[in-house]
This record gives structure tokens, sequence and C-alpha cells, in this order.
């Protein structure tokens, strides 16, 4: 499985064998997601649904599961590492770069909720923020700033990223069924996650346009 847009774009008599694109593709997968955790700049459920309808057009058995695995391993280790970064800048005198890149992407009123629902729901807060478009930083500088440590921080994480990933594969599923040709499915299934992570910035303007 090679980079999902690039094998979706290539002519049929370009496309490597299956066995060349996993042994590209799995790694390429993992590392994107790894640094999409650390640098929230990637676009990682696009990343996870496109090898989903990759995968879902391959023969070889298990191809789906790798993609699961591959992608929630990776965010798994990404998450425990930015969170692992972050508590070495709290209890740092002068903080640190990684802090302060994960306080900017973090407004005060994302902040301000996220805390208030740690402390009433605790970690099922940290699981559903996996699935919140833009809702994961605010919840780990939450998690950070009550002093979590980092072994209850990575109880919490192991299942979001589980949900995290069979979400966004399920996307690239569908995708990959509605259309017979790979590339079709991966532009559905871009192009619904890229709905999905605008719907919450979409509404919270229209809600505020009207409370004007």
């Amino acid at each position: 499985m090679t980079s999902p847009w690039l094998l979706a774009a290539a002519p049929v008599s370009t496309v490597p064998p299956e066995s060349t694109q996993q042994a590209i593709g799995y790694p390429s997968l993992f590392l994107l997601v790894l640094i999409g955790a650390l640098v929230p700049i990637v676009p990682t459920g696009a990343l996870v649904s496109s090898a989903a309808v990759v995968a879902f057009h391959q023969t070889a058995p298990f191809a789906l599961a790798l993609v699961f695995v591959t992608a929630s391993v990776a965010a798994f280790l990404g998450d425990a590492t930015l969170y692992w970064l972050g508590r070495r800048g709290m209890r740092s005198k002068n903080g640190s770069r990684w802090l302060e890149a994960i306080r900017s992407r973090a407004p005060e009123e994302r902040l301000t909720q996220a805390q208030e629902k740690l402390a009433d729901h605790g970690v099922t807060v940290l699981v559903l923020s996996r699935l919140v478009p833009a809702g994961r930083i605010p919840v780990m500088l939450a998690c950070l700033m009550a002093k979590w440590p980092l072994r209850r921080f990575v109880r919490g994480n192991f299942p979001a990223c589980l949900a995290w990933a069979v979400t966004y594969q399920l996307i690239g599923i569908l995708g990959g069924s509605l259309f017979s040709e790979p590339w079709e499915g991966v532009v559905a299934a871009v192009a619904l996650t890229v709905v999905i992570s605008a719907a919450p910035s979409v509404w919270r303007r229209v809600r505020g346009t009207a409370g004007v």
C-alpha cells in the first residue's frame, strides 16, 4: 500500500504490486500519523480514510486490519510522546516549545470547556476528545494542567486512539464501497473528513452570528 493519493491517481499499468504497496505504505502511514499527532497540521483522519479505501480494494488478507493497527498505534505513540513533552514543559521553570505549541492550539474558551468536562467526567472526555474535530489538544492541555500522570493519560488515550482509528477507517470503507475505482473512493473519503472537521467551527460561527 503506497501513499493513498498517489496510488489512487496512478494509471492501472503503473500501479505497483500489492506486496510493494504494503512494504511502502504501512510504514509511510505510521510515520505520517505519528508526525500528525505531534504536529497537528497533518490531516491524519483523511490519511487513515484514504488508506482504508486503498486497503478495501486490495485482495491481500488483513489489509484493513493492518491499516487499523498501524493508525491506532501511531496515534497512541504520538499522543503519549506529546503529553510527555508537555509534562516536561510544565515542570520546567521556562516551559518548553512543545508546551507552548500545545497552548497555542487550545483557545481559552475551548480550554475552559475541556477543564470543566474533564473535572465532571474524567477519562470519558479524553476518549471522546479524539472523535471531536480540534478537541484533542484542549483536552490534552486540560489533563496537563490537572497534573495527570503519564500513566493515567495513556490509559484513557488508548481506547481514544482505537475509537479514532475505527471511525476514520469506517469512513474510508464507506467511500471504497460506493465507488469501483480507488481514486473515487479516496476523493469521497477525504471530502467527508473535511466536512466533519469543518462542521464544528461552522456551527460555532452560525451560533455566534445568530446570537448577535
